[in-house]
């Protein structure tokens, strides 16, 4: 799978007459970062960003958390977001420089309609990052680093059945999955009507799963209950 999209990247670069002058890499994962080391052998100039928390192979600019940095004309800000792993970043391009909407490129931190497994991070450290993608603009397109809509959707219904929005926007999906068509982008605001676990302040959501706030318990707190049951659910959902 890596050479189909080696080869389609080193095409598509040969007909625009360009060279690959940046990676950016939102965390260390194989099917994320694999291809550094050969991109790098074919573009040796070319800048692997990312975070010196994870081991992202060929690494050229560590990045801190909201961190400028310029590919050509195009400007982006990277995002540290931890919990899939300690070193999870993403990045947000500032529609301006590229003439059109901004962008986030989320990785494996949001899906559409879902989120990423907490592999390196409590619900906690998840829950800030979550929040910082839900703290951008709503028109933000939203780019992940897979298509799971139908899936999460469908676990959706499970956890918050009586949404009418996530039942428009899956027969949605599932008309454009029929036509072998990607379901990205989506956009914040709509994550933020369907997406369960950017909903952990929803009460609908909290009845659905049968959750209360202790007398005594901080919100966020709280919260991160509601998070970490959702990704329990969903963890035992793929499983069936």
């Amino acid at each position: 799978m890596f050479m189909f999209y080696f080869s389609f990247l080193q095409a598509h670069l040969e007909r625009e007459g360009v060279a690959l002058e940046a990676i950016l890499c939102t965390h260390k994962h194989w099917d994320h970062s694999g291809g550094n080391k050969a991109l790098k052998r074919k573009y040796k100039s070319c800048r692997v960003y990312g975070s010196a928390y994870d081991d992202i192979p060929e690494l050229t600019h560590a990045l801190a958390d909201r961190e400028q940095l310029s590919v050509g004309r195009l400007q982006f800000q990277a995002f540290f977001t931890p919990g899939h792993t300690v070193g999870h970043m993403i990045y947000v391009l500032d529609g301006k420089s590229g003439d059109g909407p901004d962008c986030l490129f989320s990785g494996d931190l949001l899906f559409l309609a879902g989120c990423g497994r907490m592999f390196e991070g409590s619900a906690e450290t998840m829950l800030a990052s979550l929040d910082t993608a839900a703290s951008l603009n709503d028109n933000t397109l939203l780019w992940p680093g897979h298509e799971y809509a139908a899936d999460n959707l469908k676990f959706a219904a499970e956890v918050e059945p009586e949404n009418n929005v996530r039942d428009r926007k899956y027969q949605w999906v599932l008309h454009r999955r029929l036509e072998k068509n990607s379901t990205c982008p989506s956009t914040i605001g709509e994550e933020k009507e369907y997406n369960p676990f950017l909903r952990t302040h929803c009460k609908d959501l909290h009845r659905a799963l049968g959750l209360e706030q202790g007398q005594n318990e901080e919100w966020n707190h709280f919260r991160a209950r509601v998070l970490e049951e959702v990704r329990k659910r969903k963890d035992l959902f793929k499983e069936r």
